[in-house]
Formats: C-alpha cells, structure tokens, sequence
C-alpha cells in the first residue's frame, strides 16, 4: 500500500474509493487585499474595508509592518455575508495595521518542529498531528499557523531554513507501520521515545476540508489501512462555507464506516462567536426558538445535524480566546449552551500562543481565566467542560485556577497565585499532571510574564528561569519564595 511516491489503495480502500463522488463547491472566494484597494469585489463587499482603512493597509505595503505578508487576507461569500452584521467576526477577518505594529514572537513557541521524525507530521504527544493542507476557505486574522498560511520559512533542527512542508500518504502509512511494528515488538512502548502505538492521527493544516472527497477519502483509508484507531479532521468550515458538508460528502463518510466500522471520527470544529452560527434580528440580538434554544443559521445548523446523526462521529470545538473577538463571557456562556444543544461538546478554550504578531490578539492569561470562569457561571455541568489550555514546549497545559487573595509568607503570592497543570506531556508523558504555582502577574501573556514570580514548579515548566535563581534560593527543589 505505501510506496515512494504514490499511494497504492489496499483492495479494501479503493473498492471504497470507487464510490467516492465528485463535488464541485462555489466558495465565491475573495483573495488578496488588492481586491478591495481595486474595488474587484461584488458591488456589496466594496465598503467592507473603509477608504480610510485601506489608505493605512496600503501605505504597509512592502514594509516590514506589511500586514499581507504575515497572513495573506481571504474571506468567504458566506463569512462577509455574517461579517457585515457582527463587529466581532470583522475583527476575526479583516486585515488591520494593528496586527504588525508589534511583531515580537516566537516562529514556534510550542518548538513542534523538534517532534516532526517526517515531514507534514508533528509526533509530540501519543498522537499524530499531520499537515495535509496549507490554506483554509478564509484566514482569521489571528492564525496560529500563519507560518504555514503565508508559507514562511523557518528554522529547522537540522540548521536548514525552509518553509513546512505536507504530508503525504505513502511517509505516513510507512512511518506509522514502523513506529506501531517496533512499539509491539518492545513490549508496547518504543525503546527511543517512550511511546506507545500511534493509534490517533489529526488532520489539520490549513482547513482539511478544502481539500476535495476524493483525497480526504483517499486520506481516510489510508490512515485505517495503517492501523490508526481515531481519525480527528481540524476544520473551521462549518463557520466559513458550511454548504461544504453536502450529500456527496456524507456518502463518502458513510462509505468509509461500512468499510472500516471501527475506527472512530472526530470533527474538530472551530467556532469562535456564536454570531458564526445564530441568527440575530434587525436590533442585532439572537432570535430565541420556540422549540428552546435559539435560531442557527440554516446551512449551519443543516451541516451539523447531519453531522450529529452519525454515531461514528463525535463532534468537538476549541477556539482562542482573542482581543476584540470573543472577550465577553456572556458571549462564551451563550456559545457553550448553544452547541452542546446541538451534540457539539465544548472541548478546549485557548489562552494565544507566543507566535510573531501575538500582542495584537492575546489577552493576558489570567483574563482568559476569569472570562471562562465567569462564562460557566450558569452553565451545567456538561455544558461547562471546556478547559483553558496554553501551550508549553513541554506539552499542552491547564490554566487551572487564579486566586485573589495572597498566600500566607509567600511574598510572590502577596496578590494571589496562578496553577498550572500539564495536561499532556510529550513523548511518553512522564510529567502528565504535574503542576506549576506563580504569583499573579495581570500584565503577563505568556510564561514569560511569571519567571520571576515562581512558587513551585514540580511540572518544570519554568525550568530556565529556576536555575538562574537557584544560587539564591535557600528552598526544596523547584520551591522559590
């Protein structure tokens, strides 16, 4: 099945194959801020952007502070039709000066590149994080992956500076094949890694629902043919052109189950403003349903009730929390409410990632907080799963809790503290559920913001700021007061 160069369908994959439908989808796409500086949009779109707004996007232009070149501008017939209406989701889309005035940041804070054995796939935790795509329908101005997006090159381990490059399916079935082979043979852990089998695999990129039926089928097969368990699809399409999810698509879905029965589905959906989904009326305020809940937008809510109907698939939203987007908790708590009506389970919400340009999105770690907190006050507890999770080099991590008054003789806790626990550590996990207390610091954005404020730090996720106060501290191990 995996060859150099080309897939080769196992018999099972391409009699599913076989059936796979051709669509053609009418995205009305519009690329580029030359569009709107020409007027080359459809009549109604040409004040999206003011005269003014684009008179400071142009002067940018072939500057450091270019906003284009960081994250190209892209943007849906459907998304502006939803944009117009919500100051929100013009924020989420439309290109600003303010997004270059600061391009401090990291090109890989979470240093992923250090976990990618192949290019296109990112092994860091006991799943696999392929990119099999580089663009999405739209781009949110705040991407985290706008390296990719704009096709930037980085700095690899090996010394070589080039852009990321995608996966392709005979590497991935052959690297995945191996890994599991030497994982059983050494008694269900890897003798270098640690690992165990590689048994769950998220599609992401850019938007892998951009890519066509056939090579997202093509994709499927493959990956169940190669042994792997879950398949998660990373897409933020039910928010950019939900008309996307039609019935060849769900054919082919269907096609896939009967072939492969046991291996599960994960949509991974991206929703950040209930306003990417619920109708509102002419005074701007949602529309409430007399069945309960409140009104979707019909392709929306179309796209996830077919979504819902299948049992194989389990359906999940994250999203950032972002400046100027979703800062508002009675936004969130409405957000939150209103999928897990619809069999959408609310899974991570995101403090922003240390990326180049983050000063323009992010809120500071301990608002993040307060604005989940305050957004579940109210919430059941099935609507209020959703956790706050920032990442760090060694693994995704929990903002656990921010407390208000001081720690009896901890002076860097004399405003309270803030607890970290780390929810997956890479390779084999070892450090998983350890924790890290700082003292509260409003202004911070980033762990750099509490380096010199740590309380306790078993996780170690402050380890270069403790060793270079160590020689001071007179306390246990990774105890600073």
């Amino acid at each position: 099945m995996a060859t150099q160069g080309k897939y080769q369908p196992s018999e099972k994959a391409q009699a599913f194959l076989d059936k796979v439908e051709k669509s053609k989808y009418d995205r009305q796409i519009i690329m580029g801020l030359k569009k709107f500086i020409n007027n080359n949009v459809p009549e109604e779109m040409q004040g999206f952007y003011s005269e003014e707004e684009l008179k400071e996007l142009i002067d940018l232009k072939n500057t450091t502070h270019d906003v284009e070149a960081r994250m190209p501008v892209k943007i849906t017939n459907h998304y502006y039709q939803i944009a117009k209406n919500s100051k929100a989701l013009r924020t989420l889309i439309k290109a600003s000066p303010e997004e270059t005035f600061d391009l401090e940041g990291a090109p890989d804070p979470g240093k992923q590149m250090d976990y990618s054995p192949l290019e296109g796939l990112i092994h860091k935790y006991e799943l696999g994080l392929i990119y099999v795509i580089n663009t999405c329908s739209a781009h949110c101005r705040f991407c985290y992956r706008e390296e990719l997006i704009a096709k930037k090159e980085i700095l690899r381990e090996d010394g070589t500076v080039t852009s990321k490059g995608l996966a392709k399916i005979p590497e991935m079935v052959d690297y995945i094949m191996e890994h599991n082979r030497v994982v059983a043979e050494n008694g269900g852990r890897h003798p270098e890694t640690k690992r165990e089998k590689l048994r769950e695999i998220l599609m992401s990129g850019g938007d892998p629902m951009v890519l066509s039926n056939k090579n997202l089928a093509e994709w499927f097969a493959a990956l169940a043919d190669a042994g792997i368990e879950s398949i998660r699809v990373g897409t933020k399409e039910l928010a950019f052109y939900p008309d996307r999810f039609d019935s060849n698509f769900f054919n082919m879905l269907d096609d896939w189950h009967a072939a492969y029965p046991e291996v599960q589905l994960r949509m991974m959906v991206h929703f950040n403003h209930p306003d990417e989904f619920l109708h509102k009326d002419e005074n701007g305020n949602y529309i409430e349903d007399p069945e309960g809940g409140l009104v979707w937008i019909e392709s929306t809510k179309r796209a996830v009730e077919k979504l819902a109907e299948r049992k194989y698939i389990i359906i999940e939203n994250q999203a950032p929390f972002i400046k100027g987007i979703n800062h508002d908790p009675d936004v969130i708590r409405i957000m939150q409410r209103e999928l897990k009506r619809n069999r959408i389970n609310n899974h991570y919400f995101f403090c922003g990632r240390d990326i180049i340009g983050h000063k323009a999105f992010n809120l500071t770690i301990e608002d993040a907080w307060n604005l989940l907190n305050d957004s579940q006050k109210g919430l059941s507890g099935v609507e209020a799963s959703a956790r706050l999770s920032i990442t760090h080099y060694l693994g995704k991590t929990e903002v656990v809790a921010v407390t208000n008054k001081p720690m009896p003789g901890v002076p860097s806790a004399k405003n309270g503290v803030v607890i970290f626990k780390l929810l997956r550590g890479v390779a084999d996990a070892s450090n998983k559920g350890q924790v890290a207390i700082v003292g509260r610091n409003p202004e911070a954005i980033w762990f750099s913001g509490y380096e010199d404020r740590v309380i306790y730090d078993e996780a170690g996720l402050f380890a270069k700021s403790m060793q270079s106060t160590s020689s001071v501290s007179q306390e246990p191990d990774n105890v600073i007061v």
